[in-house]
């Protein structure tokens, strides 16, 4: 598996663990972004660093049984310090209505670790 897609994976089992359970280190998820991340969620408001870090620490376990499930991975594009991915995200809960969004991230290579610079989310209708 290309590394850029198994990044992609790993980083949402993360997510879902903290969101979900509140397992891991805020700490830990925060590094895989650069200080320069940005992110543009499916409501379309602009994000940086800093406010993906309020969320992530505001909302620990605040999503039980929070499933998020990755498919249709695709490079887009790769050159020697980075790639463009693009990828589905589907969100299911229990009780409510499975939410899906069509995702591309931005990576960049940085001493052979892999870091988010950028995210868009679109949501699927």
């Amino acid at each position: 598996m290309n590394r850029y897609i198994a990044e992609v994976i790993t980083a949402h089992v993360a997510i879902e663990n903290w969101l979900n359970q509140g397992e891991g280190s805020v700490d830990a998820l925060m590094r895989r972004f650069s200080p320069d991340f940005t992110m543009i969620p499916i409501n379309g408001m602009r994000m940086d660093h800093q406010s993906v870090s309020v969320f992530f620490r505001e909302a620990r376990a605040s999503r039980p049984g929070l499933k998020i499930v990755i498919d249709n991975a695709a490079i887009l594009a790769e050159w020697h310090d980075g790639a463009a991915v693009l990828y589905r995200e589907i969100h299911a809960l229990p009780g409510k209505a499975d939410t899906a969004s069509w995702s591309t991230v931005l990576f960049r290579l940085q001493e052979e670790k892999i870091i988010w610079r950028h995210l868009h989310e679109t949501a699927i209708a």
